[in-house]
């Protein structure tokens, strides 16, 4: 209990901050579709993803990026509440409760997640328009990929926002660090068709294998239209094991952070 009661009452302030405060979850769900359909119709006629099978759209390449910029934004907001909750005060009030530094890190970990998983589950509906034919299993195998890329980047945003004292810096990182992981992961272009030294950055890459669970899950049922990617369980194995990872390094910055 000591343990759990912190992660649930965090994760619940989290989800109850967020469906309070409107502007924050229509930009986070309308900015990505705004670049979608930008993007998307002006490459369109210009783009054809090397190594997708021929045909394949650019409106259709981009969309699993789509959902994953979705996810990205929702972690951003979900995140900078903790330099928020430093300056009004909240944070030195969880820090001195008794409990666990890693209770407070999963609970708010959870709780972005939970967000960004709800934001890129109502993209899920634009799929078929795209040209993705979603079955069940593939919508269920989406749902899992997707928490598990909410989880990594939410892990990414604590790790940063525990060492910030300022919005303003904890902006200027984020867009330094998680946009540039973001278009080489794959989202915006694949890995096939970039010059050799790019390819090998997108394969260090670790988001590279979170999108590759991703549009394999989408394509569940037709693998060879998912394209030249990583293999489902290695890119599962890598996935999970990042996302321990941020978690463990999060909770350590926590740890080192003083009331």
């Amino acid at each position: 209990m000591n343990l759990l009661l912190p992660v649930w009452t965090l994760w619940q302030r989290e989800v109850v901050r967020f469906l309070r405060q409107r502007s924050r979850w229509m930009s986070a769900l309308v900015q990505p579709l705004v670049f979608w359909l930008l993007l998307g119709t002006g490459l369109r006629a210009s783009f054809q993803p090397a190594g997708a099978p021929r045909g394949t759209a650019y409106m259709e390449y981009f969309f699993p990026g789509i959902v994953a910029l979705v996810i990205l934004f929702t972690a951003i907001f979900a995140t900078i509440s903790i330099v928020e909750d430093r300056h009004q005060g909240f944070l030195q009030g969880v820090l001195v409760a008794p409990v666990p530094r890693s209770s407070i890190v999963l609970g708010q970990a959870f709780g972005g997640t939970t967000l960004a998983l709800l934001e890129g589950a109502l993209y899920l509906i634009l799929a078929p328009f795209t040209g993705i034919p979603l079955s069940p299993a593939a919508v269920l195998a989406s749902l899992a990929a997707m928490a598990l890329l909410a989880f990594e980047m939410n892990g990414l945003g604590l790790i940063i926002a525990w060492r910030m004292e300022s919005t303003q810096g904890f902006h200027a990182v984020m867009n330094l660090i998680l946009m540039p992981l973001w278009l080489l992961s794959g989202a915006f272009f694949p890995a096939s068709g970039a010059p050799l030294w790019l390819g090998w950055v997108m394969r260090l890459n670790p988001l590279t294998y979170g999108m590759a669970v991703l549009r394999r899950s989408l394509y569940l049922g037709d693998p060879a239209a998912a394209g030249d990617l990583p293999p489902l369980l290695p890119a599962l194995a890598v996935t999970g094991l990042f996302c321990v990872a941020t978690v463990v390094a999060a909770s350590a910055a926590a740890r080192r952070c003083r009331p």
